[in-house]
Formats: C-alpha cells, structure tokens, sequence
C-alpha cells in the first residue's frame, strides 16, 4: 500500500523470513515475495530472530531483494544489534542509501525492494545470552506442545515477551523507534535532491 501511495521509505520493527526447519514445513513469510515485486525502500532492523536468518537472507538474495547494512557488517538480529551473518554490502548515510535507490533506478535495477538493515542500537538490544537461552526453550516448548506452522511464530513472540520480562517488547520498540528516524532522514534526503 505505501508503493501504491508514493511512499517511497517504509519504517517497520523486522521483516518477516523463512521459518526454521523450513524442509519440513516451507513456512515462508509473504513479506518475502511481496519485497520482491516492490520498489520500495524498507528500512527494519533485520528479520524476526525467531526465523532462519542464513536461509532468509539467502530467500532475499534469490529474489533479488538488495540488502545493505546500515553502518554495520552483519545483518541485525531484530531484538540484537547483530546476528552474526555478514551484509555484502554497507552504507553510512541517508545521502548513500539514497545514492543506492538512485543507481537502481538509474540502470534499470529489478523492481524489488532495497533493504536498509539498521541495527537496534546496543545499549538498548536484548541481552544476547537470554535471548538465546529464552529462544531455544520456547523452540523446544514448541516441538513438545506439536506447534508448527503459523501457530509457531505467535507463540515464540509470547515466549519472548513473557519470559524476558517484557524486556524483548522493549527492544522491538527501540528498533522501531530506531527505523523510523532513519527512514525519515533517508526520505528528507531524497526529497531534497
């Protein structure tokens, strides 16, 4: 709806992905397909940390979604300033990202969207030690409980929110806070040229 508008920057927490253990239930978000068909430039703190961030940064680059990291080498992990997975390439400024959507267009880049991966600033992540300790419980929670497919993300978000002290609503919130400042300098950048 934002591409239909105009809107040219989006600001969102993190984008959906694919769905760990994939291979057994080809869950996939339909972020991925719809970010492949828009030409929109998205600005998120990466992918759900609950997803597989390999596998969906792969499902980017097969469908020709560009992704940059925002002053940082690794793609953020959503409530982390890191996920450990590397970015190809990094831009320091709303006037290179939007020297990146000028390019595309320039040579008739593919009509999908940019990905600008702005990590939660560290001082405000979750701690990474339980994130990942509250994160495997709840996975395992899940295989017990026989939750799969679309029941598995709510009920990993539940997980977080309720065992984390309400601390992972907290960074998904700065996250949030974090994208739209960006996306705003980014769309007064572009706007001024």
């Amino acid at each position: 709806l934002a591409a239909r508008a105009g809107v040219g920057v989006f600001a969102t927490g993190g984008l959906g992905g694919v769905h760990r253990e994939w291979a057994a239930d080809q869950d996939e978000s339909a972020d991925l397909r719809l970010l492949a068909r828009t030409g929109i430039t998205v600005v998120c703190a990466g992918v759900k940390s609950i997803l597989d961030v390999p596998a969906t940064l792969q499902r980017l680059e097969t469908l020709g979604i560009c992704v940059v990291g925002y002053g940082i080498g690794h793609f953020p992990g959503f409530y982390l300033s890191s996920s450990g997975e590397p970015v190809d390439w990094t831009v320091h400024s709303p006037e290179e990202v939007v020297e990146v959507i000028r390019a595309r267009k320039a040579l008739g880049g593919p009509a999908s969207a940019l990905i600008v991966a702005n990590p939660v600033a560290e001082a405000d992540q979750l701690d990474p030690a339980l994130h990942d300790r509250v994160l495997a419980e709840a996975l395992d929670a899940c295989r017990e409980r026989g939750i799969s497919g679309q029941g598995v993300t709510p009920f990993l978000l539940d997980q977080l929110m309720r065992r984390t002290g309400g601390a992972s609503l907290e960074a998904n919130l700065a996250a949030v806070r974090g994208n739209v400042t960006l996306a705003a300098r980014i769309a007064v950048t572009a706007a001024a040229r």
